[in-house]
């Protein structure tokens, strides 16, 4: 049994935004010269998600209303306030909603290998999805297996 670690610098361009990174974690797994096993997708990010889905824009904008109607962001959020948050460290994004999105979604995704390929279906790609962006993150992908 082997495992392999890999970060992944990826890059959002708006708010919310779903970076389909399916080729990034198949990269990391040919890198990691595991055949057969698991890999974990991981965001260490708390305004982050990671999700497998079909790959289709016209679903993809279905998840944005969905998401945008759960946790809008012109709602008021505690954690928006500040100035009652007074000796916690805040880098001064009013970013509640992106909290609550990432609670909704997860932040980590575990798919099988088979013969150094991912068994995903022939529709289905893994997002990373950026409730806070357009900013530079990171992800981690463990591959673990034979």
């Amino acid at each position: 049994m082997r495992i392999r670690k890999q970060k992944i610098e990826i890059e959002s361009r708006t708010q919310i935004d779903f970076m389909n990174i399916t080729d990034l974690v198949q990269e990391a797994v040919d890198n990691s010269g595991i055949r057969d096993g698991q890999v974990l997708v991981y965001a260490p990010h708390t305004t982050m998600g990671v999700v497998v889905n079909h790959n289709e824009p016209m679903l993809i904008q279905d998840f944005m209303r969905l998401l945008y109607r759960i946790a809008p962001i012109e709602d008021q959020y505690s954690h928006d306030l500040f100035e009652l948050r007074r000796g916690h460290r805040s880098d001064g994004r009013s970013n509640g909603h992106s909290h609550c999105k990432s609670l909704l979604t997860g932040v980590n995704v575990t798919i099988p290998i088979e013969h150094g390929k991912l068994m995903l279906a022939d529709k289905q790609a893994i997002f990373a999805l950026d409730f806070d962006g357009a900013r530079k993150r990171d992800l981690w992908v463990q591959t673990i297996g034979l």
